[in-house]
């Protein structure tokens, strides 16, 4: 109460009644005094309630929900063009930038329907700082580490159901209203996309908000000075609330943590188990079963990699590349068919500037299959998705040519 009563004598009623505001909570943490205000990431409103805070208690900090990488794209908007999406494949982060293009291109969406630009309170915020020469810190975990973690966390079937409930969730954007919107407030907008498939996703929840809360709370309690705004997803106003008095070591949650002792016994273990069969089927049956086998493992491999390719609407070369690389690459866990027809797919059709133009609204929209930055990641993705599935129908069929 001491910090409230000598900010009121300071400020007078205009204090009182941002404190009145719900989004917004105070705590003192020795002779620091943090103060949150929690957002909607495409909200009017919120953007208004940030800049009240901030004009009016004018804090030596404002410590804000970006990390370096949003930070600098909400700084230089244009920065993504500059995308290498080879090296994007080469690196194996191709289904983390789609999904992360999906959650920004939602977010945009919204924002445009309601004609505010996303992430409008912590532009504002980051404004003021500059005018008011307030110092600005950044508190939120890299988004690729996040999305890294929580890709990590689930298994194989779920991500191919989590990223239908993300498209088919995309797909209602433009029927929410301002006060559905506003009514978001109450959640994090990732654990609101996440709402319908969140009991069978609880992995997904800790990654993507109990972390979070724990690595903001650390975060804004570090940050400089002895008063301290944090401009926050309202979503984690609680989780910071219980977490920012405890002591916890951040830098473990900064790590993408290796695959599992099952992920890796698979990872080698199904291309030894398919090297075996192939010893077994020539010793024992002689080379007609090694042939035939060697058949069904380049047919089931190769056809339903290329028809990945083929529903992206990949380039014939890409589709021919996909079936010929997809046998070989299934038995090579260190390479991915889908990232040698994605390398192949975009060296013959290079993203034009329209596709970088109207990229964030193509993902959401028929432009989804001619856009071909898209295209590229999709064809990354569907590749490998029907490789993966090739391997697991090419095993009976080779186990029935043994027998």
């Amino acid at each position: 109460m001491g910090f409230l009563t000598s900010c009121l004598d300071f400020y007078g009623e205009k204090f009182m009644s941002i404190f009145e505001n719900k989004m917004v909570k105070q705590i003192t943490i020795g002779s620091k005094k943090i103060i949150l205000v929690g957002t909607a990431h495409v909200s009017r409103e919120s953007a208004d309630l940030t800049e009240e805070v901030l004009r009016t208690i004018q804090p030596d900090t404002v410590s804000i929900e970006l990390c370096q990488s949003r930070y600098h794209i909400l700084e230089n908007p244009e920065k993504w063009r500059q995308t290498d999406l080879a090296k994007v494949i080469r690196e194996k982060k191709a289904t983390l930038l789609f999904v992360n293009l999906l959650l920004s291109s939602f977010q945009r969406r919204i924002a445009k329907n309601l004609g505010i630009r996303p992430g409008e309170e912590m532009v504002r915020a980051i404004g003021i700082a500059k005018e008011l020469n307030i110092e600005v810190s950044l508190a939120d975990r890299d988004i690729r580490t996040t999305l890294a973690r929580s890709w990590r966390s689930i298994s194989f079937w779920k991500k191919i159901t989590l990223l239908s409930s993300f498209i088919f969730s995309f797909g209602n954007s433009e029927e929410l209203t301002e006060e559905e919107i506003e009514k978001m407030k109450n959640t994090d907008v990732l654990e609101s996309l996440l709402a319908d498939v969140g009991k069978t996703h609880p992995d997904l929840k800790r990654t993507l908000i109990d972390e979070r809360d724990q690595y903001l709370s650390q975060k804004i309690k570090s940050a400089p000075g002895k008063i301290v705004v944090a401009i926050i997803g309202a979503g984690h106003l609680a989780g910071v609330l219980e977490n920012i008095e405890r002591d916890i070591d951040f830098t473990s949650l900064e790590t993408t943590p290796s695959p599992s002792k099952i992920k890796k016994t698979l990872k080698w273990g199904i291309p030894g188990i398919i090297f075996a069969l192939f010893v077994v089927g020539f010793f024992m049956g002689g080379s007609h079963v090694g042939k035939e086998m060697l058949m069904w493992w380049i047919l089931a491999n190769g056809v339903l990699a290329s028809l990945g390719a083929l529903i992206a609407l990949a380039h014939p070369l890409t589709i021919l590349a996909a079936f010929v690389a997809a046998p070989i690459t299934s038995l090579n866990p260190m390479v991915a068919a889908g990232w040698i027809s994605g390398l192949v797919e975009v060296s013959i059709r290079k993203p034009q500037v329209k596709d970088l133009d109207t990229l964030q609204d193509d993902i959401l929209t028929i432009g989804f299959w001619r856009n071909r930055v898209i295209r590229v990641l999709l064809v990354v993705i569907l590749t490998n998705l029907g490789s993966s599935i090739g391997t697991f129908v090419a095993l009976p069929f080779m186990l029935k040519a043994i027998t």
